[in-house]
Order: structure tokens, then sequence, then C-alpha cells
């Protein structure tokens, strides 16, 4: 057999390196693909009550029927991509606006919601059932957003305070909340959490030295 040369522009085999690569190569190539490559990372992310996941603050809204589902995410530098079961069901042009909503209106439910128990109206209801000041902050999520659903998250949150704190002390925390003007979730959680609920009305500027041995007191001095 005649293996040729390895020298000029020959091959192994005896024939021109153009040749080979004509009979070898050529018929298996493959275009080159229409996009870049894009590095991405992947993130398990759960569809939220609100038919959203939440991506680095900012939420990207899935079919509602995903609803409680967890996915792998596929993140790039300009998109967000949702597959399910093998099949993308989303894909998102990335937004760094943290705390924004990015929707789709087919992945809305067409009718009452794809969860029909959770409506505006009933969440109204469970923070009046509360009290009054429970009531007025969790209307505020719900009318403060273009579609009230994206402020199920918030409200559902809140009224889950009651579960910890009981319902009373939700009620007061709620009602300190509207008389300082910060009416978030986070606001009613820190005031619960600091007892702020319990402190009376006009007293928190009347600052009391706490029992202590080390705390000698004015009579000491005299």
């Amino acid at each position: 057999m005649d293996y040729g040369t390895t020298s000029g522009n020959r091959t192994r085999i005896g024939c021109p390196v153009e040749t080979a690569f004509a009979i070898l190569d050529a018929p298996v190539l493959l275009p080159l693909p229409m996009q870049h490559y894009e590095m991405a990372r992947f993130k398990t992310v759960k569809v939220n009550i609100d038919y959203h996941v939440e991506i680095e603050a900012h939420r990207y809204s899935m079919p509602h029927a995903l609803v409680g589902q967890e996915l792998d995410a596929r993140i790039t530098g300009h998109a967000v991509e949702l597959p399910h079961r093998g099949q993308r069901v989303a894909c998102h042009a990335r937004s760094e606006r943290r705390g924004a909503f990015t929707t789709v209106p087919e992945h809305m439910p067409a009718a009452h919601r794809a969860h029909l128990e959770w409506t505006p109206q009933r969440l109204i209801d469970w923070g009046e059932c509360i009290g009054m000041a429970t009531g007025a902050i969790v209307t505020r999520p719900l009318s403060a957003n273009k579609h009230p659903e994206h402020g199920y998250r918030a409200c559902l949150s809140l009224l889950s305070l009651a579960k910890r704190y009981g319902e009373p002390r939700v009620e007061a925390a709620c009602t300190v909340a509207l008389s300082i003007g910060a009416c978030c979730y986070r606001n009613v959680r820190d005031i619960l959490a600091n007892k702020r609920d319990q402190v009376a009305p006009g007293a928190a500027g009347d600052w009391v030295s706490p029992d202590h041995p080390d705390v000698r007191g004015a009579g000491y001095y005299q």
C-alpha cells in the first residue's frame, strides 16, 4: 500500500490535502449558527402564585398552568429562557429593573385566573377580618399594580405574619405602619420583629434606664 509522503501538500494516503478535505470533511460540515454563542448559567426557580418567577429581583411571567412548578431557568446576558419537560415555555428579554415585572398577556389566566380561590377581593376581605388597618395595607399592593395579581405575593406574605405573631399584633403593627406612612410588607414585618407594635403611643421618646447591677443611678454620686 502506498502511504505517500508527508511533505508538501500531500497526505499519508497519497492524495492532496484539498482532495481529502473535499472527500472526508466537507460532506459532514454543518452551517454556522445564526447567532453568536453566549455563555449561560442555570438557576432553579419556582412559579409563584402570581404566575411569575423571580430572577435577580425581577419577575418574569410563565403560563399560569405551571403555578407551583419548579424549573431550571437558562440565563444569558440578553435573555431568560424557561423550559419545562424539555420544551421552552417562556422566553423574555433580560431586565435589570429590580422589583419590576415582565408579563406576557398570553401567560395570564383567561377567565377568573387559574387559581380561582385567590382574588383581590378575597385577600382584602381576609385582611379586614384581622382589622381595618390590615385591610388597608393589603389593598395597597393590589391597587398599585397594573395587574392586581402582581401584588398577591406581598399580600400573602403580610397575612402570613398572623400565624407567627397573632392577629391582634399584626393589626397593631399595621396601625403603626399607616401612622408613619411605611405600608410595605417588610415595614410591618420589622415593626413586629422590633416589638414596636407593643409600645404605647407617645412613649417611644421616653427612655427609661434598664434595671442592671452596673447602673448606679443618680443617688450614687450624692
